[in-house]
């Protein structure tokens, strides 16, 4: 997989030449091999694509993501055959035992409200909210019966945008966290795809309508990196910028750690997944890996 991020903007036609994605624009012509491409977003909504640029998209594996007349993402590009295995592992995800699953389901949601509370305890946020979060981590169960994943977001989310705040508002700082969270999904759906394994099929995700359940999974614990650029830059702000959403993009290239070393998000995702994956195939929850997500940048 590559490392660059493209985000599109401006250019109104997007060709295949030579395995580069070839770009007009006002400067002229701009040449990308795709090898290095790993995330290709399109904000704008006049750009056209040519076929053969689609097929190679797919081939490589590229997170290519189609935002609307609104910015925000809408749609993405999903090769249906993205691994020399893939119908073997998919019969193994059918296959996933639900005990495991269980085991699985508790250390996410452990390591989910963990990364929450570092970022509360960064911001210093209320020490009654992070002494209900440390409280709720020692209180999850297999399966997390006790929803103690849904009461921690309850007061995570208060603590870190204020008692007015509510998921899912037309607001400025949830038009952040959906932008944020819809690239890093499209990332993570690349990876799993790319490992031969299909977002469908999820561990405790299971909505007939979602076609990402393993991938909701998956971003669970990485889902306080956006919440931090949110909190960092759009608390006090009145609206939703291009130059957010390009940061927002940009957060998918820097650094988190994870088994004790300094990886890109885009290796930390893939070797958490790995972990995850070695848990099912040993049965054994010993082999689970928790990034921790203090976002570095290389300068």
């Amino acid at each position: 997989m590559g490392y660059r991020i493209v985000y599109v903007e401006q250019s109104e036609c997007l060709r295949l030449y030579l395995d580069n994605l070839k770009l007009d624009t006002k400067k002229g012509e701009v040449l990308i091999p795709l090898s290095d491409i790993q995330t290709l977003i399109i904000d704008n909504n006049k750009t056209s694509l040519s076929v053969r640029l689609l097929n190679a998209l797919s081939d490589n594996n590229i997170s290519t993501i189609f935002c609307g007349i609104d910015h925000l993402p809408k749609s993405s590009l999903i090769p249906l055959n993205g691994h020399y295995s893939q119908s073997g592992n998919l019969m193994k995800q059918i296959q996933w035992s639900d005990s495991i699953k269980l085991k699985l389901h508790r250390e996410i949601v452990k390591t989910k409200l963990y990364n929450q509370c570092k970022l509360l305890m960064k911001y210093k946020c209320s020490s009654t909210a992070i002494s209900t979060l440390i409280q709720y981590i020692s209180e999850v169960e297999e399966g997390d019966k006790t929803n103690r994943e849904g009461l921690g977001a309850k007061v995570y989310f208060r603590a870190l945008f204020g008692n007015d705040f509510t998921r899912f508002d037309n607001d400025v700082i949830n038009a952040g966290l959906n932008y944020g969270y819809s690239i890093l999904r499209s990332l993570i759906s690349s990876i799993i795809i790319s490992k031969g394994y299909t977002p469908n099929l999820g561990i405790f995700h299971k909505s007939k309508q979602n076609m990402f359940n393993l991938s909701d999974d998956i971003i669970e614990v990485f889902r306080p990196i956006v919440d931090e650029y949110v909190r960092e830059n759009l608390y006090y702000s009145l609206t939703f910028e291009q130059f957010h959403r390009e940061e927002l993009v940009r957060l998918n290239t820097g650094r988190i750690q994870i088994d004790n070393a300094t990886q890109t998000i885009s290796n930390a995702i893939t070797i958490y997944f790995e972990s995850i994956l070695k848990c099912i195939e040993e049965n054994c929850i010993d082999y689970y890996l928790k990034p921790k997500c203090d976002i570095t940048y290389d300068i």
